[in-house]
């Protein structure tokens, strides 16, 4: 089984950035833990803080893998290019937010993923990131 994690932007600066909301975690490391939880499944990364080169990811994986894990960060909210990528593909996409974003600002309630994923996965910290993998690995 092969599952692709993909991260859009500031996500690199997880364990660094408002770690009131993000927590204290760098995603390498987290990374590394979901690796050794699920030896059986090929999981890989890709994070990017630009649209086009997550659109191009999202292409890349998305007629040949399993399943994505996207979290595309604040392009969420704001790209239609991202949700219409999401819809171009084959492979069944979990959308994954750290956040309660309903919690938060307005604009955050705006999804132009989350109709085209087949869930959603927010506010659960980076255990949404395993709540979305045992989707797949349970199908």
């Amino acid at each position: 089984m092969k599952i692709a994690i993909i991260n859009g932007p500031n996500l690199n600066l997880l364990g660094k950035r408002e770690p009131g909301i993000y927590g204290n975690m760098g995603f390498d490391e987290f990374l590394v833990s979901l690796i050794q939880k699920y030896p059986s499944v090929n999981i890989s990364f890709f994070q990017s803080n630009v649209e086009g080169e997550l659109i191009n990811e999202l292409q890349r994986v998305g007629f040949d893998y399993d399943g994505i894990i996207f979290n595309p960060g604040g392009y969420t909210h704001t790209s239609v290019a991202i949700g219409d990528a999401v819809a171009s593909i084959k492979t069944p996409v979990i959308e994954v937010h750290i956040s309660n974003v309903q919690a938060r600002e307005d604009f955050r309630k705006i999804s132009f993923v989350a109709p085209k994923a087949v869930g959603t996965i927010a506010g659960l910290g980076l255990r949404g990131y395993e709540l979305a993998l045992n989707y797949f690995t349970a199908q």
